[in-house]
């Protein structure tokens, strides 16, 4: 009986072979930047300076800046922390779960979502830090011994997210990093520069394509991978946990920690799609990161879409039945009430629009991909600005109901948060390759074992 091994890996189209992979991937880290670069670079830049110039005016003047106020004393810092957190999600998820899962079509996306990761979390973990309003008295957070005999309190939710947000940027960085290293050494074999041949050599640590070396990779990246796929599912479970173990309607439900993990995943995959459709094109990756590999990452953007329209509606399922007038008020008044617009955005972007990835011609197509994924990243801030905003604005006591206004200050931040985390993404792209070169070329044709029948003298 004669296998063909080859349907069961990812299609690396073009016929390339393993030394046109390798300069293909290594080409943009050889040529110098160009004008497009240069403009790209300047725009998230400018991004970035806006967001910093706001950041410090809140840290000199405080921030009665934001537009927080009673009885919404959490505004877009949380919002903005949850939805980075969540961008966050996708590049572990495709990095680890789906190698435990031997999917090897994650081959082709794999580095650049596991540096989209790395970059979310960064952003992410800027926001708990002003949100405390004395980020210089951050420090504290952490439970070490010091003089004032202070101690954290182990039982707030905000102290879990420091651990669990801490534990997986550094489990994600070690996991990018060993993902790294035999890219690192080929660039050091075949640079000519002293410099980048040094830089490369300190990075490989030493790596020389023995089997050696292959084992004990291949049993530490494994090994990685099971460490990275609970924390891909406790992260955002204890990001939840910030809002679901209050007593505050709209709030205290146990469904937020499915809830948020699918939105996590739901939102991290559209933000990788987003990304690798512009950089496949400017790039020539279209024959390693193919059609295929954006499809298939649209029908878990579909499945996880389903699962966040689920959530959804139990949530108001459950308020019904649970038959508490004021947790039926706040969903009421979410769809309903002064911030309808946000809801009915959000329900739109995030279960609506979605529904179209049911349709193959959509899920191939460049354009209609673009809009949707776009709009799936709208969606889930708004609901994130949904689930804490419109949860506080309208408390027990009409006397002390309130309007959530952002500031303009409030919106340079949020812009700040993108300009910093498509600066380091342009970055990445010129000083490391953004294709995995060891395991595109482990999976192209002629690299697999072939079965021809037969007896073998």
């Amino acid at each position: 009986m004669t296998i063909d091994y080859s349907k069961e890996l990812p299609t690396v189209e073009g016929r390339l072979s393993i030394s046109q992979i390798e300069e293909l991937v290594a080409k943009p880290l050889d040529s110098k930047p160009d004008k497009k670069f240069f403009m790209a670079l300047s725009i998230s830049g400018g991004f970035l300076m806006i967001g910093a110039i706001c950041l410090l005016l809140s840290f000199y003047y405080g921030i009665g800046l934001w537009g927080n106020n009673q009885p919404v004393g959490w505004g877009f810092d949380i919002v903005n922390f949850v939805f980075w957190v969540g961008i966050g999600h996708a590049g572990t998820l495709i990095s680890a779960i789906l190698f435990l899962l031997r999917q090897k079509w994650r081959t082709g996306i794999a580095r650049f979502a596991e540096a989209m990761t790395i970059f979310a979390v960064m952003c992410a973990g800027l926001f708990p830090a002003i949100h405390t309003g004395r980020p210089w008295l951050d420090g504290y957070l952490l439970p070490y011994p010091n003089q004032h005999s202070l101690w954290v309190n182990f039982t707030s939710p905000l102290i879990w997210d420091v651990f669990a947000v801490s534990t997986y940027f550094t489990v994600s960085l070690v996991f990018w990093y060993v993902g790294l290293i035999p890219d690192f050494a080929s660039l050091r074999d075949r640079t000519v520069s002293k410099i980048r041949k040094t830089v490369y050599s300190i990075l490989s640590l030493g790596w020389r394509h023995s089997n050696r070396h292959w084992l004990h990779y291949e049993k530490a990246y494994l090994l990685l991978a099971g460490f990275a796929t609970p924390l891909v599912l406790s992260v955002h479970t204890i990001v939840s946990f910030d809002f679901a173990v209050s007593i505050l309607p709209g709030w205290h439900t146990t469904i937020f920690p499915p809830y948020f993990v699918a939105g996590a995943i739901f939102s991290g995959f559209a933000m990788v799609v987003t990304v690798l459709i512009f950089v496949r094109k400017i790039f020539d990756l279209q024959n390693i990161i193919t059609m295929d590999h954006l499809e298939k990452m649209n029908k878990v953007i579909l499945a996880t879409g389903l699962m966040v329209g689920y959530a959804y509606g139990m949530e108001f399922f459950i308020a019904w039945y649970s038959g508490v007038q004021a947790e039926q008020f706040v969903f009421i008044n979410r769809a309903f009430g002064p911030y309808a617009w946000a809801y009915w955005i959000m329900v739109s972007c995030n279960v609506i629009f979605p529904q179209l990835f049911w349709f193959r011609k959509i899920r191939r197509s460049i354009p209609l991909m673009l809009i949707i994924v776009i709009l799936v990243n709208v969606g889930m801030w708004f609901e994130r600005f949904v689930i804490t905003v419109t949860s506080l604005h309208r408390d027990f006591l009409p006397s002390s109901w309130g309007y959530y206004i952002p500031t303009l200050y409030d919106v340079g931040i949020l812009m700040g948060s993108f300009g910093l985390f498509f600066t380091l993404v342009i970055l990445f792209t010129k000083t490391i390759p953004v294709v995995s070169i060891s395991e595109v070329k482990a999976v192209t044709d002629g690299a697999q074992p072939s079965h021809h029948g037969g007896s073998h003298a």
